[in-house]
């Protein structure tokens, strides 16, 4: 490892290849920390809401996490502009790993939501900060030819998580602790090494921007996101007009009309300041990383219900079986990053990553309970080379039109509208899969129920036969009494679900060709040769 001192590079010069990689051991390290977690939680919680009792409140643990996250992204660009970006990059590793320790202790739903929601606070910074740093020290055209090295930790995590996530919730317990529990547990040692590394190679200039905090901004848009996320969750229990819904609704709209006037008043000290919404790139990147946000999530959260509930496969068996996907992510990533490193261009990219993710979609929502799995690994593929030719690009477009001082504000806001879109997106498509199963599931027992073969399957299983006494009779938060069931009794409710499954597909499809729409509309400027650190000096000889 590189020293201190050659870590560090020199204000105005261009950086070596290995003061780049000794740098970027450092935030891949952080980043890791990130995805694992993601893929780990998302292999692992149908067991943890079956061993919680929370199916029908998973919702909350992932929703409440995208929260936090989403609304500290911001405030990580603006605090890491004043303060720098190591010492908030170390804050963020912290409180991410405090957050782990907290929700492998937790007892039920609503506390392992309200830990993730500590988790999250961490996860803010993890994302939007490498890439900051990333800006700082290498310049746009030549960024591209890193990004391999950024889907090497994603697909690494992709693969490893699953398994890793699937393990620890096979296992009833693992060193005199409940297996699911490691789940989070095992980000504690990853954490502390990332903390070890990166307070000892994240070295570089920091020129401190005057800012003042914008606390008004960050208060008012958490009370527009949290009612409107509530309430996206909520809706199906408290009724869509319901007076709880309306006030919920007033409540997000109230606040979402401060934020907008706060940000208006605080002018460049703004979370988000207004000014930049001018800029064509900004504006319309964001709002297509938005709309992105909503069909990723909705694609990513159902996928692994699919595969372990209609499918019956393990939480391992179900994260491998996602690998499809990641290799579809790192194989466009790398193409894209090739390209566009050689010819500077990079708007057809997003353009045929949309169509493709929009085309999985509906491809998905066509699938049922008797499947091929092939299939289904075929449709991930096709979403994931349109995932990997949209996020990268779409981040270095909004990069490399925004001025130096920034960079922050503007890395950070690309998270931030992609992760409001996934919370939304997971909060309504979790909502639509679990208001319309129960009706589906009903309907199918129904038809069922006028069949021989069903009739004497249901003979030979009494117990099963009193549960479903009026109507379902079954608690679809623990799916645990589908295994082993007769395949004649188990299909209406598999049927039920890969066709709520459909449902929240065919949706995430339709949102998509609004991100496809507007991505024609995006303009090419050419690539910047000059990092950051280096566009800063030369603004900074300019003005002498």
């Amino acid at each position: 490892m590189s020293t201190t001192t050659d870590a560090t590079p020199t204000p105005g010069v261009s950086l070596t290849h290995r003061q780049i990689m000794t740098i970027l051991s450092g935030l891949l390290l952080g980043m890791f920390l990130a995805a694992l977690d993601q893929m780990i939680v998302a292999s692992a919680m149908k067991t943890i809401a079956d061993q919680l009792h929370g199916q029908t409140l998973q919702a909350w643990a992932t929703t409440a996490y995208l929260i936090t996250a989403t609304i500290t992204t911001p405030l990580y660009g603006k605090l890491s502009d004043i303060y720098g970006r190591k010492p908030m990059y170390l804050a963020a590793i912290s409180l991410f790993l405090i957050g782990s320790l907290l929700a492998g202790i937790a007892t039920s739903m609503y506390e392992l939501a309200a830990f993730r929601a500590v988790q999250g606070l961490g996860a803010g910074g993890l994302m939007s900060l490498a890439f900051a740093i990333m800006a700082d020290i290498i310049s746009p055209r030549e960024r591209s030819k890193y990004s391999a090295y950024f889907m090497a930790v994603f697909g690494s995590a992709s693969v490893l998580g699953p398994v890793i996530g699937g393990v620890f919730a096979g296992l009833p317990t693992f060193l005199g602790v409940t297996g699911w529990r490691w789940v989070f547990l095992v980000n504690v040692p990853i954490a502390l090494l990332a903390l070890f590394v990166v307070a000892r190679v994240l070295n570089i200039p920091h020129q401190r921007v005057n800012h003042r905090i914008d606390f008004g901004g960050a208060i008012a848009l958490t009370v527009g996101l949290v009612p409107l996320l509530i309430v996206a969750e909520q809706g199906r229990e408290w009724g869509w007009a319901s007076v709880t819904s309306i006030a919920m609704y007033v409540i997000g709209a109230l606040g979402l009309v401060a934020f907008v006037w706060v940000e208006n008043r605080m002018g460049d000290e703004a979370l988000l300041p207004m000014r930049m919404f001018r800029n064509h790139t900004f504006s319309l990147g964001n709002a297509i990383n938005f709309v992105l946000g909503i069909g990723m999530f909705g694609g990513m959260v159902s996928i692994p219900l699919y595969l372990q509930i209609v499918k019956g496969v393990t939480p391992t068996t179900a994260g491998l079986m996602l690998l499809p996907m990641t290799f579809g992510i790192m194989s466009a990533t790398a193409i894209a990053g090739k390209v566009t490193s050689k010819t500077g261009r990079y708007r057809m990219f997003p353009i045929i990553g949309a169509g493709l993710m929009t085309i999985a979609l509906f491809l998905l929502s066509s699938i049922g309970t008797d499947t091929p799995s092939w299939l289904v690994m075929v449709y991930m593929f096709v979403m994931g080379a349109g995932l990997g030719q949209c996020m990268q690009t779409l981040l270095l477009a909004i990069q490399n039109d925004a001025e130096p001082r920034d960079m922050g504000v503007a890395t950070a806001s690309a998270t931030f509208f992609r992760q409001i879109g996934g919370t939304v997106g997971t909060a309504v498509f979790l909502s639509i899969l679990f208001t319309t199963v129960g009706d589906k599931i009903a309907s199918g027992l129904q038809s069922a129920l006028q069949t021989d073969a069903f009739k004497a399957a249901l003979a030979q299983n009494p117990e099963f036969a009193k549960m479903l006494q009026g109507g379902t009779g079954v608690d679809i938060n623990n799916t645990e009494f589908l295994n082993g069931l007769d395949p004649v009794l188990a299909k209406p409710f598999l049927d039920g679900f890969s066709s709520a499954i459909d449902t929240v597909f065919l949706t995430g499809g339709i949102v998509m060709i609004v991100a496809f729409v507007l991505v024609w509309f995006l303009r090419e400027k050419p690539l910047s040769t000059r990092s950051g650190l280096e566009r800063v000096a030369d603004a900074e000889a300019i003005a002498v």
